[in-house]
């Protein structure tokens, strides 16, 4: 299959990433193999690439905004069938047994693993995930604008979540990149004010645009 790899990290105007031949993963126990419908950029598959994060796996594959649908299963996989259409995402495996996966906090896990940083991600044909990690996605939804709800969306809708915004509020977003621009349509559509500080003049129109 053709994949893209961190060569060797360093600026994007170097060119660390390689597009080389790699042999189809094979889905360990508990996980499935994926074939990428679309995969979109994240600012930390740039981190992993330019080597801000320090390497975890060389000639890794970036890539955790992944769109696509099972392929196989490796042993002891349940919950989807071939066919099915799953995201994966970032946060790739966790313990389950320390404090904070108990409590719900998994992305705090110290053993927590990451896609396309501990693992090949989905800058390639295929990927695989921990079936417990995968997400189901919708039929009927276009593949691009789903990816980035793997990350940003994410994201911006627990950070929603957390704020606990009444019915009605009033909601302020300082920045407005991916996850913000996403937070915002959410709040819209429930019926939130949005006020939106940001000093790039692009960001200003699409936060206009899109209500705030």
């Amino acid at each position: 299959m053709r994949a893209w790899e961190v060569a060797r990290p360093g600026p994007v105007e170097g060119e660390p990433l390689r597009l080389v031949e790699k042999p189809v993963p094979v889905p360990g126990p508990g996980e499935l193999l994926v074939r990428v419908s679309a995969c979109g950029v994240c600012r930390t598959d740039l981190h992993v690439t330019e080597g801000d994060l320090p390497v975890h796996r060389p000639g890794v594959t970036p890539g955790h905004e992944v769109v696509g649908v099972v392929a196989g299963a490796g042993p002891g996989a349940r919950g989807f069938a071939p066919g099915d259409r799953v995201g994966v995402a970032w946060l790739r495996r966790t313990d389950g047994t320390c404090a904070y996966c108990v409590r719900g906090a998994e992305n705090l896990c110290p053993a927590s693993e990451y896609t396309g940083w501990d693992a090949d991600g989905g800058y390639a044909e295929y990927t695989t995930v921990p079936a417990d990690f995968a997400h189901r996605l919708p039929e009927g939804v276009d593949s691009v604008a789903l990816a980035p709800l793997l990350c940003a969306g994410i994201i911006g809708y627990r950070a929603l979540r957390r704020a606990a915004l009444p019915p009605g509020g009033r909601l302020g977003l300082y920045g407005f990149g991916g996850s913000a621009h996403l937070c915002a349509q959410l709040a819209l559509a429930e019926g939130a004010t949005v006020h939106v500080l940001t000093r790039d003049p692009a960001a200003r129109r699409l936060a206009l645009a899109l209500g705030a």
